[in-house]
C-alpha cells in the first residue's frame, strides 16, 4: 500500500474517533447527572440551591418537582431518582422500610408552614385570618390535593381547627401539588389559596400578593424529609448535596424561604 493510500485511511479513522468522542462525552455527562425528586414547595428555594451547588462542586443536577405522594409511588415502581425530598417525612421512612432507600441517609431537612394568600388586587382583609374565606365574595379557595400532598392535608386540618371546613368545603379547588394551588390563586382561577410560605416568599409571588401566616398550632407539623435511594449509582454525589444543604449556604437559602430548620 502506498503512502498516498494510507494517509486517507488514517484520516478517516481519526474523523471516526473524533465523531465517537463527541457522542460519548454527552452520554458520560448524562450518566453522572444527579437526579433529584423534590416536593413542589421547594420550587424556588431548590432552584437557587441547585445553582449554588453546581457552581461550587461542578456536579450537574436534574431537578424534578411535584407532589410528595406521586413521587413516592413512582420511586416504589422503580423511578430512576437518586435523591428524594418529601414534604412529608413519612414517605421517605416508608421507602426505607421497603428497602428502596438507605436507612442512614434519612434527614429531616425542614418544617414547612402554610399561609392564606390573596393577590394584591383582592379586597379581602387577609390579615384577619382564615375566617375571610367564608365571605360571599370568595367563590373558590385553592389547596393542594390532600390525597398525596401534605400541604393539602395541613390546609384541611387548619380549616377544621378554626371550625371553617364545613362552611367552605364546597369552595375548595384542588391543585395537583402546592405549586399548582398557588398558580390557581395567582392567576385568578381561585379567589384565595392556602399555600406554602416558601412559595408566598418567592419574588414572583411576593410582588403580586399578600398573605397571612396560619399559626403552627392549627395543624400537624409539616415535617419534611430527604433520603438517598438504594438503587442510585450516585451515592457520593447525593451525600455531597445533602451536606451542602446542611451547610451555611444551604441553610441561608432555606431560611430565606421561610422554612424552619433542624438544629
Amino acid at each position: 500500500m502506498t503512502t498516498q493510500s494510507v494517509m486517507p485511511a488514517i484520516g478517516g479513522l481519526l474523523r471516526a474517533a473524533i465523531f465517537l468522542t463527541t457522542l460519548l462525552v454527552p452520554l458520560q455527562a448524562f450518566s453522572e447527572e444527579l437526579s433529584i425528586a423534590a416536593a413542589s414547595d421547594l420550587n424556588f428555594s431548590f432552584k437557587e440551591l441547585v445553582g449554588e451547588f453546581e457552581k461550587k462542586t461542578g456536579h450537574h443536577v436534574k431537578l424534578s418537582l411535584g407532589s410528595s405522594g406521586n413521587f413516592y409511588s413512582q420511586i416504589e415502581n422503580g423511578a430512576p431518582f437518586d435523591l428524594y425530598f418529601s414534604a412529608d417525612i413519612r414517605y421517605p421512612q416508608k421507602l426505607i422500610e421497603g428497602g428502596h432507600a438507605l436507612k442512614d441517609s434519612l434527614y429531616k431537612y425542614a418544617v414547612g408552614r402554610i399561609v392564606l394568600w390573596v393577590p394584591n388586587r383582592s379586597a379581602l382583609p387577609v390579615e384577619k385570618g382564615l375566617d375571610v374565606v367564608t365571605d360571599s365574595s370568595v367563590r373558590k379557595v385553592s389547596i393542594a390535593n390532600p390525597k398525596h400532598a401534605p400541604y393539602g392535608r395541613a390546609a384541611i386540618a387548619a380549616l377544621e381547627h378554626f371550625k371553617l371546613y364545613d362552611r367552605v368545603k364546597d369552595k375548595l379547588v384542588l391543585g395537583e401539588n402546592i405549586s399548582q394551588a398557588a398558580q390557581f390563586a395567582e392567576s385568578g382561577a381561585s379567589d384565595a389559596g392556602i399555600i406554602a410560605l416558601s412559595l408566598a416568599l418567592a419574588p414572583t409571588m411576593k410582588a403580586v400578593g399578600k398573605y397571612w401566616e396560619v399559626p403552627a398550632e392549627a395543624h400537624p407539623p409539616i415535617e419534611q424529609g430527604a433520603v438517598i435511594l438504594a438503587h442510585s449509582k450516585r451515592h457520593e454525589q447525593a451525600k455531597a448535596f445533602l451536606e451542602f444543604l446542611k451547610g451555611q449556604a444551604g441553610r441561608t437559602i432555606m431560611q430565606r424561604y421561610g422554612f424552619v430548620l433542624p438544629e
